[in-house]
C-alpha cells in the first residue's frame, strides 16, 4: 500500500513524502481501514513540524481524522462489519489503509458526504466541547478570532443553536462579504483603524464575556481589547505560531483569565464528548451541518496538499485521497 511518512520533524512540504508499505493487520480491538478521504489540519502539520503537544516517533506517518470503509476487523470487534463505512480520530490516516480503535469509530450515514464525514470529529467536535464548557448563558457574547475559519464558523453556528451571541473578528474586509453570504452576519475586520467601533455597534455595548483565541501573537492582545472586565481569554490555537502577545495592564487591572483549550485532553466528561459526537453524526446526516473541502491531493502529493493547506483564503479543508 501507499502512504505519507516523514522521517524528520520540519517543514512538512519539506519533509513528507510518499512510499509503498505493507498492508497494516488489525489487533484486537482495532479494525483496518481502507481511507477514502482524510483532511488536513493544522494539528497535523504542527505535529510534522515537531511543534505540538507530543512527539511521535520517528518514522511517522500523518493523519488524524479520516472516512473509509471498514476492510479487515480485529479480534474482539462485532459492532462493525466489513465494507460499513467509518469516520472518527485514529492514528496515520494518510495512507491507502490504516489502523484504528474500533470505539473511536462512528458510522456515517449515506446523507453524510466523504467530504464532511472526514471531518466531523476533530474541529466540529473540538467547538462542540469547547462551547460546552464556557460556561455562557442564552444572550451572552464571546468572541472569536480567524472567524472564517472552520472552528469560528462552526462555534457560530452552534452557539446560534443554544442563544449565544458570537462576535467574529477577521483580519480581511473581504472575509465580511465572505461570512455575510454564509449567513453570518456578526463579524467585524481587524484591518481598519475604527474596528473596535464596528465592535461596539454588532454587540449594542453588551460586555463579552469569553474571547477565543486562535492567532497568537499580536491576536491576543487584539482580541483581549474588546472582552469585557473580568473575562475569559481561552487560548485554543497558535496559527501565527507566535507566543501570545498581551499586556500587563490587561491581566492586572482588568482582571482578565488566560486559559488554554486542547481537545486532546477536554474538560468535558467521556459521556458528555459520547452526547456530543451522537448530535453532530445526527445533524449532518440531517443536512444540518455540512463542511467543505477546498482540493484533495493524492499521497504522492502529499507536500503540495500541505503547502495547499497553508495557503491564506480558502474556503474549505485540503485533503488526502486515499
Amino acid at each position: 500500500m501507499k502512504r505519507a511518512v516523514y522521517f524528520e520533524f520540519g517543514t512538512p512540504e519539506k519533509v513528507l513524502q510518499a512510499e509503498e508499505a505493507p498492508t497494516p493487520e488489525p489487533g484486537p480491538g482495532q479494525v483496518r481501514v481502507r481511507m477514502m478521504l482524510s483532511a488536513v489540519h493544522n494539528h497535523d502539520l504542527m505535529t510534522i513540524a515537531g511543534q505540538y503537544g507530543f512527539k511521535p516517533n520517528l518514522p511517522a506517518v500523518p493523519g488524524t481524522e479520516a472516512v473509509g470503509r471498514v476492510d479487515a476487523l480485529g479480534e474482539g470487534v462485532t459492532h462493525l462489519s466489513l465494507g460499513q463505512r467509518v469516520a472518527g480520530g485514529a492514528e496515520g490516516t494518510w495512507a491507502q489503509f490504516y489502523l484504528a480503535d474500533a470505539a473511536r469509530l462512528v458510522p456515517v450515514p449515506d446523507s453524510v458526504d466523504d467530504e464532511t464525514a472526514c471531518q466531523l470529529v476533530s474541529m466540529p467536535l473540538s467547538a462542540k466541547m469547547l462551547l460546552d464548557s464556557l460556561g455562557v448563558k442564552s444572550g451572552e457574547w464571546i468572541a472569536i478570532n480567524a472567524a472564517n475559519g472552520a472552528v469560528g464558523k462552526l462555534l457560530s453556528q452552534f452557539g446560534a443553536e443554544q442563544g449565544v451571541r458570537v462576535l467574529g473578528l477577521v483580519r480581511r474586509e473581504a472575509a465580511v462579504a465572505e461570512m455575510a453570504a454564509l449567513g453570518f452576519s456578526d463579524v467585524v475586520a481587524t484591518e481598519g483603524e475604527s474596528w473596535a467601533e464596528a465592535v461596539r455597534e454588532k454587540t449594542g455595548g453588551a460586555p463579552i464575556v469569553r474571547g477565543i483565541e486562535s492567532l497568537g501573537g499580536e491576536g491576543a492582545g487584539q482580541l483581549a481589547s474588546i472582552l469585557a472586565d473580568g473575562a475569559e481569554l481561552i487560548s485554543f490555537g497558535a496559527m501565527t505560531g507566535q507566543p501570545l502577545k498581551l499586556s500587563a495592564g490587561e491581566l492586572l487591572f482588568r482582571n482578565i483569565t488566560v486559559k488554554g483549550f486542547w481537545g486532546a485532553k477536554p474538560p468535558v466528561k467521556p459521556e458528555r464528548i459520547g452526547q456530543l459526537l451522537g448530535e453532530l453524526v445526527a445533524d449532518a446526516a440531517a443536512g444540518k451541518l455540512t463542511l467543505d473541502i477546498e482540493a484533495a491531493y493524492a499521497i504522492d502529493q502529499v507536500g503540495e496538499a500541505a503547502r495547499a493547506s497553508g495557503e491564506a483564503g480558502r474556503k474549505g479543508k485540503i485533503a488526502i485521497r486515499g
